[in-house]
């Protein structure tokens, strides 16, 4: 009998002792900045596909445990998203206004931009419509995609298209510009508007044609941890990131303009 209590009693003080380490929140222990598995949900533009997903991969590797989850779409469907209550911990936009949409609505970190980005026309690698310039576009003829006005591609078409005094009508407008490129690459049409980093990240499935008018078009990318991200500290801390050396030298492998380093 004084044995099977003295085991009783051994194995009370086993759990006692389990519970000071982490029972007392209700929970598992955790360390200071959250301990365990981490997760920070990043919204980001199409555009930034590739450059963030290289991003990601390089902050996971200095936060052990971390997992950077990505939602890449049309910024002005993220923004939507995030307005509506999507759970989101930083928003990468292609344009102030989209980014403006969802600072209107929630608290966040001061907006900054951290890169711009430039329209070429992409066509065919063989350029069966023998496109050249941009007033090419205008030729009934020519099979063009664009990316819709609301989102930020397309409002940048529109605007080198009023700058260059020309009037398009494409066969096929869609949400953003990963989409728009790709009815280029699949030879759905002759000539797209795109970012110039979408045609660098096609590796050779198009070629892009450099126009004048880009130039008044430019897209200033602009980037925030939400305030009410549920990852924190993660957040600002994927933000410097991107802000950093490191963060430009991919964007501008890419072809982006990094616009600012910390």
């Amino acid at each position: 009998m004084v044995f099977r209590r003295e085991v009783r009693r051994s194995v009370a003080i086993a759990v006692a002792l389990v519970c000071l380490a982490g029972c007392g929140s209700g929970g598992p222990a955790t360390s200071a900045d959250g301990g365990g598995e981490k997760e920070v949900t990043v919204f980001a533009a199409a555009s930034l596909t590739d450059t963030f997903t290289e991003l990601g991969r390089a902050f996971e590797s200095a936060h052990p445990g971390a997992t950077v989850r990505f939602n890449f779409g049309s910024s002005a469907t993220l923004a939507q998203q995030i307005t509506q209550g999507a759970p989101a911990d930083v928003f990468a936009a292609a344009s102030p206004a989209t980014m403006k949409t969802v600072t209107d609505a929630s608290p966040a970190g001061a907006p900054v931009t951290f890169a711009k980005n430039k329209l070429q026309i992409a066509v065919p690698a063989d350029n069966p419509a023998t496109v050249d310039e941009l007033k090419d576009l205008a030729d009934p003829r020519v099979k063009v995609a664009l990316c819709a006005e609301q989102v930020p591609c397309g409002a940048a078409a529109v605007k080198a298209l009023g700058a260059a005094g020309l009037k398009i009508t494409p066969v096929t407008l869609e949400q953003d510009v990963k989409a728009t490129l790709t009815k280029v690459e699949l030879g759905e049409v002759d000539a797209a508007l795109v970012y110039r980093t979408d045609v660098i990240a096609s590796a050779g499935k198009v070629r892009g044609i450099s126009f004048p008018e880009a130039d008044q078009a430019v897209n200033d990318y602009p980037i925030a941890a939400l305030g009410k991200a549920p990852a924190g500290g993660l957040a600002e801390e994927f933000v410097d990131l991107v802000l950093s050396q490191q963060g430009k030298d991919v964007l501008t492998k890419a072809g982006f303009e990094a616009s600012r380093s910390r």
